[in-house]
């Protein structure tokens, strides 16, 4: 018996995978917006096969691959936001970034795909991307890619495993690090966001408190605000 995985777009935004496909907050796709959410849900089956089937709602996509338990980084939005601000984790603008990088030895630790720090990033920032293409095939990674495909995206990612081994390979814990991503999200409560909005780098900011980082801080405004300051930039292109 294997895990049946159902992957089914809907007319109503589920809050929390509208996440997973929001390119300027969410880490899984390079869209800028999407008019539609997927819902993921699971039941069991002896069956293995990979088929889909339309209806007026839109489309569903089932498997029965074994998708993975869930992940530090999958835990909801509100959780990390509560682990971030009890760890004291601090946002700080572009211009003081760049600041504290120059005068106090700050770490600016972009976590964006490797592909997008290499066109254009911070001066001696270090990339470990949290979120990485695609790269195996089983039937629930070809379900994935079925998905991203629907919308148009051909370049969906998934969670980075190795990224603390990366982060800790290229970086001390007792460092000071400024975490960034494109967009950098939000920990501030808003009209519309009342618990703020998570990005790239606020889930990255999560784990590292989680594994032991005390000094993380946390980019406002992403590298979007810092190119839109005209702060310099280095490619690697």
């Amino acid at each position: 018996m294997a895990t049946f995985t159902s992957i089914t777009q809907h007319q109503s935004i589920s809050s929390s995978l509208y996440q997973k496909f929001h390119d300027s907050t969410h880490p899984y796709s390079s869209k800028s917006s999407l008019s539609s959410s997927l819902m993921v849900s699971s039941a069991r089956t002896p069956a293995g096969s990979l088929h889909y089937r339309g209806s007026p709602m839109g489309l569903s996509i089932r498997n029965a691959a074994t998708k993975q338990a869930k992940s530090p980084a999958e835990e909801e939005w509100k959780v990390k936001r509560e682990v971030l601000l009890q760890n004291k984790v601090r946002s700080v603008d572009v211009k003081e970034a760049l600041r504290l990088q120059k005068e106090n030895k700050f770490v600016m630790l972009d976590v964006r795909p490797e592909a997008e720090f290499k066109q254009g990033h911070p001066p001696e920032a270090i990339n470990v991307q949290i979120y990485r293409l695609i790269k195996e095939w089983t039937a629930w990674d070809i379900a994935r890619r079925a998905a991203f495909a629907f919308f148009g995206i051909f370049s969906g990612t998934e969670e980075n495993p190795n990224f603390l081994q990366e982060v800790e390979s290229k970086i001390d814990k007792n460092a000071k690090i400024i975490v960034a991503c494109s967009a950098g999200g939000t920990m501030k409560p808003s009209p519309n966001l009342p618990e703020g909005q998570q990005s790239r780098s606020l889930i990255a900011a999560y784990l590292l408190v989680l594994n032991g980082y005390k000094n993380v801080f946390h980019l406002e405004g992403g590298l979007y605000n810092w190119s839109k300051e005209d702060l310099p930039l280095v490619s690697e292109e």
